[in-house]
Formats: C-alpha cells, sequence, structure tokens
C-alpha cells in the first residue's frame, strides 16, 4: 500500500467515525459543502447537502452511546489524480440492550482533493442482498 493510499484509508476512517460518534466538527471538515449521496433505505431520491446528516448526528441517530465496530468487505481503492473512488461492503456491529446487531449495505464513496484536503462528495448506498432476477 501506498502512502496516498494510506492517507486515504485513514481520512475514510475519520469521516465514517464521526458519523457514529457524534463528531459534527470531524463530519463537517471531512464533507464538501456539495455533497449529494442516496441512501436506499431512507429515500429513492437523491439528497444534497449536509443539513440532512447534521439533523441525524446531533440527535444521535446511531443510539447514544451505543458501542460499534464498523467493517469494510472488499475494499477498493481507484485513484485518479486528486478524486478517488472507494467502494466495499459495509458491515457494522453494534451492541446495546437487545444485544449484538450486524447491518451491511454496498457503498461506493467519491473523494476530492481541495486544498490538500480530502472531502467526500458523493455517497451511493444500495442493499447488499440477492438481487430479485438471482437464481437459488
Amino acid at each position: 500500500m501506498t502512502d496516498q493510499e494510506r492517507e486515504i484509508w485513514t481520512f475514510l476512517d475519520r469521516h465514517l467515525r464521526s458519523i457514529f460518534t457524534q463528531d459534527s466538527a470531524a463530519y463537517r471538515a471531512t464533507t464538501g459543502e456539495d455533497l449529494s449521496l442516496y441512501e436506499w433505505w431512507v429515500t429513492p431520491h437523491r439528497q444534497d447537502g449536509l443539513d440532512f446528516h447534521f439533523f441525524m448526528i446531533d440527535h444521535s441517530w446511531a443510539g447514544k452511546g451505543l458501542d460499534f465496530r464498523y467493517d469494510l468487505l472488499e475494499p477498493r481503492l481507484q485513484l485518479y489524480g486528486d478524486t478517488a473512488i472507494v467502494s466495499y461492503t459495509f458491515m457494522v456491529t453494534t451492541a446495546g440492550e437487545t444485544g449484538i446487531r450486524h447491518a451491511t449495505h454496498n457503498e461506493s464513496r467519491v473523494l476530492v482533493r481541495r486544498d490538500g484536503q480530502w472531502q467526500v462528495v458523493h455517497v451511493h448506498k444500495s442493499p447488499a442482498w440477492k438481487a430479485p432476477r438471482q437464481e437459488g
């Protein structure tokens, strides 16, 4: 792994952790104001901007004090100068009063380097279950 690849994966970890730990400052620092995203379980439409996520972060969407870990399954990094695309299956495991739970979805994030800093500018999430046209 190159230094730049390591830098991108470290950046992504900071970005993802900011969501689960309610770190609004880190989320703002790692996310572009021009963010666009598709979150299939929220709405079938594109969402633009940061307000939706700040509302979720500020209201403990992941569960206040919830113990969590995440794993990136089959991670891939495509690097094109100051643009990077990361894709993986995201698996989050949470432990709470109801026990341990797992949730999985496929995810792609587009990152751009602006003024020497990486920012997430686009996110696309899709279900990680068997497609309707698959047999068996």
